[in-house]
């Protein structure tokens, strides 16, 4: 109970100023309502009641989201096209998969980087480049691209995911990888061990705690991938289709529930790559 009072205070001031902050964003088109059905002299607690029930608001209120996310999941068909859980696992499968290519190719390409000093050289500066281009311009041209050869639905989409994910991993990796101090690697030396036996039994292990910090970065900016490739392919479904439709219509409720599926996802996974962690911890001997 100690370690969730700090969590239910924070979570109680956000909900206190959301619902204070939906008053004004919302009163003057209440205020035109209120007009049109010539209702004069509303008293303020009314009036703070019909702003959180607009059927368009500018800001929703947290009850009009929860109940949105309640009537879009628990109380639809899952196969249904209207359904938060049906979108959300199209967004879900995409990450995963864009998260896995990422996280294999950052890896890969970390221990080349440390083996080889002119891929240091070369590859380093580029892998840099790649992330100074807005996902907002990759996305498209991906997406069209491989839709003009054929490529549609998950695979254009992981792409952009793993294009995203696989940056944190490099760079956590490198660092980790060269986390052992000299004289660790003198010690491996003395031993006789050769470059897989040194790798393997000091860098690998030493490099545990960057690649985990590095995953959890990459996960989360991996769901953030496959949210923009959807964007730019409203016909394939996923939370990034739910947000654009809602934006085209105006269902403010709608982009906001969107948006807490998309972020509840996102927790979960970071908290799974979490628990991947300690459980490696666990067999690799470390200290909890």
């Amino acid at each position: 109970m100690t370690r969730l009072l700090p969590v239910l205070t924070i979570l109680l001031a956000i909900l206190v100023i959301w619902y204070g902050a939906a008053v004004p964003m919302n009163a003057n088109w209440q205020v035109t309502l209120n007009n049109r059905a010539d209702l004069v002299d509303v008293p303020l607690t009314t009036f703070a009641q019909q702003t959180w029930s607009q059927d368009k608001p500018v800001l929703p209120a947290p009850h009009q989201v929860i109940s949105e996310i309640w009537n879009a999941t628990v109380a639809l068909d899952i196969s249904s096209k209207r359904s938060l859980a049906y979108h959300g696992w199209i967004t879900l499968s995409a990450t995963l998969l864009g998260f896995a290519f990422g996280t294999a190719l950052g890896v890969l390409l970390a221990v080349a980087i440390i083996h080889n000093d002119a891929s240091d050289r070369s590859l380093m500066p580029w892998i840099i480049a790649s992330q100074t281009i807005p996902i907002l311009a990759v996305a498209p041209m991906v997406v069209v691209g491989l839709g003009a050869v054929g490529l549609t639905g998950l695979v254009p989409k992981s792409l952009i995911s793993m294009y995203l994910s696989f940056f944190p991993v490099v760079v956590g990796m490198v660092k980790g990888l060269r986390s052992p101090e000299a004289i660790q690697l003198d010690l491996m030396r003395t031993y006789d061990a050769n470059g897989w036996q040194t790798f393997w039994k000091l860098r690998w292990p030493a490099a545990m705690p960057f690649l985990f910090a590095s995953m959890k970065v990459g996960i989360a900016i991996s769901l953030i991938g496959a949210v923009v490739a959807e964007l730019s392919n409203a016909s394939g479904g996923g939370l990034g289709v739910r947000l654009l439709t809602g934006s085209y219509n105006g269902q403010t409720v709608q982009i906001w529930a969107a948006l807490f599926i998309a972020a509840g996802l996102a927790a979960i996974l970071v908290a799974l790559v979490g628990s991947a962690e300690r459980w490696v911890n666990a067999r690799m001997g470390a200290r909890a």
